[in-house]
C-alpha cells in the first residue's frame, strides 16, 4: 500500500517537471519569434513573388508586334527616292527647223494627202509635193472611196507586186546616210534651202555626213541622170508635154535645164523606187512612195505604175 502511494507521488513530480520543461520551451520559442528587432536571427518565412502586371503604355519585350500596315510616304515633289515607272506620256516630237536634218531619217511616209490640189509643203524641212491634177484631162471613171478619200484614175486597176527597181551604184534610197559627198556633186537652192546634188540623187547634211532627202520641188539641175525615162502629161487643146523621171523624180523642161516638180495625176512609170511600201485600200493594194499614190496597172502587157490623185471627201 505504502509503494502503490510512493509510485503515486513520484509520477506525479516526474508530470509537474516535464510540464515546466514544456512551458519554458514554449516561452523560449515565443520570445525569438516575436522579438525581430533583438540580437537573434531569425529565417524568413519562404514567400512566392506575386507577378506584377505591368503598367499601361509599358510593354515588357518580347513583344508581338503591331499588325497594322505601314502607310508609304509619297516622295517630295522633285525628289526620287528610287526607280520610278516613267510618265506614260507620249513626248511631243519637235519639228526641226526648215533646212536642217537632225539625223539619218526616212521621209515620212504616213500623211495622206488631201484636196484636189497639193500644194508645196515641208516634210522633214524639205519641200515636197504629193500630185497635181491634170486639169486638161477629165476623168471617165468614177473614183474609189476609202478611208474618207477619192482616189481617182484613169486605167482600170491590175494588181502585180511592188519590187523596187536599181538604178545603179550612184542611185541612194530616201533616208540613205553617207559620211562623205562626192567631189562631183553640186549645191542647189531652193527658198533658202541647200542641198547636194550628185547623179540624180539629192542630200542634205546632218551629223557631219549628209542623208538622202526627196528631191525639192523647184530646184533645178542643168543635166537629166542617165537611166532617166521620158513620161507623157496630157496639155491643153490635146497637146502633150514631156515630164522626165528618175528614181522617183520628175522634170519639166525650162530655159535654165530642168525643174523638179510634183507628179502629174494619170502620168505612167515603169519603175519604182525603193523605199515605197503597199498600202491596202478597201479591195485594192496601192503603192506608196513619199506623200504620193501610185496604182498597178496594165499597159500593152506591161506591168506598169499610174499616179493616183486622192482628194478628201467634202
Amino acid at each position: 500500500m505504502k509503494n502503490n502511494y510512493q509510485k503515486y507521488r513520484h509520477t506525479r513530480i516526474l508530470a509537474l517537471m516535464l510540464l515546466f520543461v514544456l512551458g519554458t520551451v514554449t516561452s523560449v520559442f515565443a520570445q525569438r519569434k516575436g522579438g525581430n528587432s533583438g540580437g537573434g536571427h531569425s529565417k524568413p518565412s519562404p514567400q512566392r513573388p506575386s507577378p506584377s502586371r505591368p503598367s499601361p503604355g509599358h510593354s515588357p519585350s518580347p513583344q508581338r508586334p503591331s499588325p497594322s500596315r505601314p502607310t508609304p510616304s509619297r516622295p517630295s515633289p522633285g525628289h526620287s527616292p528610287g526607280p520610278q515607272r516613267p510618265s506614260p506620256s507620249r513626248p511631243t516630237p519637235s519639228r526641226p527647223s526648215p533646212g536642217h536634218s537632225t539625223g539619218p531619217h526616212r521621209p515620212s511616209t504616213g500623211h495622206r494627202p488631201g484636196g484636189s490640189v497639193h500644194r508645196p509643203g515641208y516634210n522633214n524641212g524639205h519641200r515636197v509635193v504629193a500630185v497635181r491634177r491634170n486639169v486638161y484631162r477629165p476623168y471617165t471613171r468614177p473614183p474609189r472611196i476609202y478611208g474618207g478619200r477619192r482616189y481617182y484614175s484613169y486605167h482600170p486597176y491590175f494588181y502585180h507586186p511592188y519590187r523596187p527597181y536599181y538604178w545603179g551604184p550612184s542611185y541612194h534610197p530616201w533616208g540613205f546616210f553617207i559620211a562623205a559627198i562626192a567631189t562631183t556633186a553640186i549645191i542647189v537652192s531652193v527658198e533658202s534651202h541647200h542641198y547636194h546634188y550628185d547623179q540624180g540623187v539629192y542630200y542634205a547634211p546632218s551629223n557631219g555626213g549628209y542623208t538622202v532627202v526627196q528631191a525639192p520641188v523647184g530646184a533645178v539641175i542643168t543635166t537629166l541622170p542617165p537611166g532617166y525615162q521620158t513620161v507623157t502629161v496630157s496639155g491643153s487643146g490635146g497637146t502633150t508635154v514631156n515630164n522626165y523621171y528618175y528614181g522617183g523624180t520628175y522634170y519639166e523642161r525650162e530655159s535654165a535645164g530642168y525643174r523638179v516638180v510634183p507628179p502629174t495625176a494619170g502620168t505612167i512609170i515603169t519603175n519604182m523606187p525603193a523605199g515605197g511600201k503597199e498600202v491596202k485600200m478597201g479591195d485594192v493594194t496601192y503603192v506608196q512612195v513619199g506623200d504620193t499614190y501610185y496604182q498597178p496597172i496594165q499597159q500593152n502587157g506591161q506591168n506598169v505604175y499610174e499616179v493616183v490623185d486622192v482628194e478628201a471627201v467634202n
